[in-house]
């Protein structure tokens, strides 16, 4: 039956049928709603428009009608109504619509504007008088507080199950519910010992890099879900490792809120979720589900994860130890404006604070160079880790055993589901009739890549049963009953060249949470070390300077020089007297060198009254000089002798070479010039070689 709103204008416009259900789990199961949406064709028909008139939206089915996000159906609704192409919209109700009186109110303004009348199953209305507009708000309002009622409903009971941990969550592999509903672990020992495997690996390596590397190195799969919820085994990812570490099912926790909406960054964007801070999860239930590690590992696992993100200044990470001759890369902080500092190889390794001057343009903080301050916490580490030096190796030995027996469990656990595997696709193989070619083709190559990925696992398995692993794993029953002999090799093992830059930063940063720096004025920087658990060491390093001015006591040590040297003390003497008093030079950290005693002298005027002979030496003793004039011979053949390795002297500390003043000594460098013999060995306690001539 026509209604009386409906007029000429309307009826030369389009009938526009807009069909939409919440979720597409709505759309599958609820047939007949959608059959009575798509029945309002037959409404527009006996309202007066023709077939060709009616057009159907329904390109939003299985969106939310909360929001207009997403549902390009009605915004295709409301172009067409501002182009005044639509003169009916039908609906089986305003809840299809809109949901939310922000979205709905622009759309009854819109209709108000363009002449356009709103049809549902009720009757029809129109927008643009006050009745029309008062039923249609009303509409939209109960239909907004309806569904902020059913929410709400829905969302309380949620939370009530929530807060008990009872709520049905799905489970990350390695959990199952039993046909009662309690979680277990999954009876598949597989996958039971590989995810075991993946936390002993990281608490042991400490980054998900290296484990994912060491898993795929070892052709260890990972257990995963499908898109269907079934297992499967892939290959390692930085991605899949990670949720694993974090998830904290696996600690045998129920959680609820983990997530919330990420903020749309542009509009048409779709929201995503975005992982919140674990102090901020809305529901914590421990000790709910078996557990693969304690709930204390586990947040030491998230912490050490958080703590190698390289966000230095936004969250205040370290990073993982990386490689690099800079020691402190990560955990060195400025004393003077307290940010982070980075470090620069350029021009010899530095600790530079660039933060100030990178973020607001004003002059740089401050340069150190790294050499003597990462020497310095170096000794600092060493020396507070040697009272626990023995109980720390005997636990690495212990972690490394257990490593490595997980890992062949690991692999003899994927061996035997490989023959299983292979088995199944043989019997497969065997029950399929030999006619259906097209079958027996696709198991029969099941078949052999099940027999490939067999051999390979055994291949793997012999390569980790080999001799040399056997060897190493002797060698550390040997180490473990004389861990004894191992004391005070840490040192040794810290400057071993085999031990990488990585490897000590790790080391480091076990004890040392943070080291802070302060150039300080002159050759002196400041070092705070902050230990883990809150304590502090300060120490003072002496730092390299380009001139004695620069010292911090440069002024009294040149004075001091000055007058020994006025009172005719060798270079050599002042050099040793102002070593003692406490004085250095500028490029030495621990002692006065002679040559800058004799830079100050010069720069004085002062000249040295008698010469002193670089090579002194007792009386029993001859200087090359002296024995070219002794045996009247030019000293440059005694150096070229010497070069040649046909006179072969041990030489001084000094750089000299010292001959005994004896007639056996004279006889043999004789008959060395004279050729009688080629070749004259000089060194002390040197064992008697055919050819050689010995004094």
């Amino acid at each position: 039956m026509k209604s009386e709103l409906i007029k000429p204008a309307h009826l030369a416009r389009k009938a526009v049928v807009y069909i939409r259900q919440s979720t597409p789990h709505q759309v599958t199961n609820n047939q007949e709603s959608l059959r009575f949406q798509y029945a309002l064709r037959q409404r527009a028909r006996e309202l007066g428009w023709h077939e060709s008139d009616i057009d159907v939206i329904d390109a939003d089915l299985g969106l939310s009608g909360a929001s207009v996000t997403q549902r390009s159906g009605f915004k295709e609704l409301v172009g067409g109504v501002g182009l005044s192409e639509v003169g009916l919209i039908l609906s089986i109700d305003v809840t299809r619509l809109a949901r939310n009186c922000s979205d709905w109110y622009p759309l009854l303004d819109i209709c108000g504007l363009r002449d356009c009348l709103i049809a549902d199953r009720d009757g029809v209305y129109d927008p643009g008088s006050a009745n029309g507009r008062l039923l249609l708000g009303l509409k939209g309002t109960i239909s907004e507080l309806e569904l902020h009622t059913i929410r709400s409903r829905l969302t309380a009971g949620l939370l009530a199950k929530a807060e008990r941990g009872e709520l049905a969550l799905s489970l990350p592999i390695g959990l199952m519910r039993d046909p009662s509903g309690v979680v277990v672990k999954d009876p598949d020992l597989a996958v039971q010992e590989r995810l075991e495997l993946v936390f002993q690996m990281f608490l042991k390596f400490r980054t998900v890099a290296k484990v994912m590397r060491l898993l795929n190195g070892r052709g260890l799969d990972l257990p995963r879900r499908d898109r269907h919820g079934d297992l499967c085994w892939t290959r390692a990812t930085i991605c899949s490792v990670a949720a694993i570490l974090k998830n904290p099912a696996y600690a045998g926790a129920f959680v609820y809120g983990r997530t919330r909406m990420r903020t749309l960054a542009r509009d048409g964007a779709s929201r995503a979720k975005a992982p919140r801070p674990i102090e901020e999860w809305r529901i914590v239930v421990k000790d709910r589900y078996p557990a693969y590690v304690d709930w204390q590992t586990y947040e030491m696992i998230r912490n050490i994860i958080r703590d190698n993100r390289a966000e230095y200044m936004r969250n205040k990470t370290r990073g993982a130890p990386r490689d690099g001759d800079l020691l402190l890369h990560g955990i060195a902080w400025c004393a003077r404006c307290g940010h982070k500092m980075y470090v620069r190889y350029k021009g010899g390794g530095q600790y530079v604070c660039n933060h100030l001057r990178s973020n607001e343009g004003l002059p740089a903080c401050q340069y150190i160079r790294a050499a003597r301050v990462d020497a310095v916490v170096a000794d600092a580490f060493l020396t507070a880790l040697a009272p626990a030096e023995l109980d720390a190796l005997s636990k690495a030995r212990r972690a490394q055993q257990q490593v490595d027996t997980a890992l062949r469990s690991s692999a003899e656990r994927q061996l035997e589901r490989k023959r299983y595997a292979a088995a199944l696709a043989e019997r497969q193989f065997n029950r399929v009739d030999p006619d259906n070619r097209l079958v027996a083709g696709e198991l029969e190559r099941r078949w052999e890549v099940a027999l490939s990925e067999l051999r390979a696992a055994e291949e793997a398995l012999v390569q980790q049963s080999s001799p040399q692993a056997i060897g190493q794993m002797g060698i550390g029953k040997v180490l473990h009953g004389k861990v004894v002999s191992l004391a005070g090799r840490l040192p040794q093992i810290w400057a071993d060249p085999a031990t990488v830059d990585a490897q000590r930063k790790a080391l480091l940063r076990c004890l040392v949470d943070k080291v802070v720096l302060d150039r300080g004025e002159h050759d002196v920087a400041r070092v705070r070390i902050v230990w883990r658990g809150g304590a502090a060491s300060d120490l003072e390093v002496k730092l390299k300077v380009n001139s004695v001015a620069k010292l911090t006591r440069g002024t009294e040590m040149r004075d001091r020089a000055l007058d020994l040297a006025r009172n005719g003390t060798p270079d050599d003497e002042i050099a040793s007297t102002l070593t003692s008093e406490g004085h250095r030079s500028p490029n030495c950290e621990n002692m006065v060198l002679p040559i800058t005693v004799a830079q100050m002298r010069r720069s004085a005027g002062i000249r040295v009254t008698k010469p002193r002979n670089r090579w002194s030496h007792g009386f029993s003793l001859l200087s090359a000089h002296e024995l070219a004039g002794r045996l009247d011979i030019p000293v440059n053949w005694i150096y070229v002798q010497i070069r040649q390795k046909r006179l072969l002297i041990d030489r001084q500390s000094n750089g000299a070479y010292l001959f005994q003043d004896t007639s056996s000594v004279l006889d043999a460098v004789k008959s060395l010039r004279n050729h009688t013999i080629n070749h004259l060995d000089l060194r002390i306690c040197q064992p008697h070689k055919e050819g050689h001539q010995h004094a």
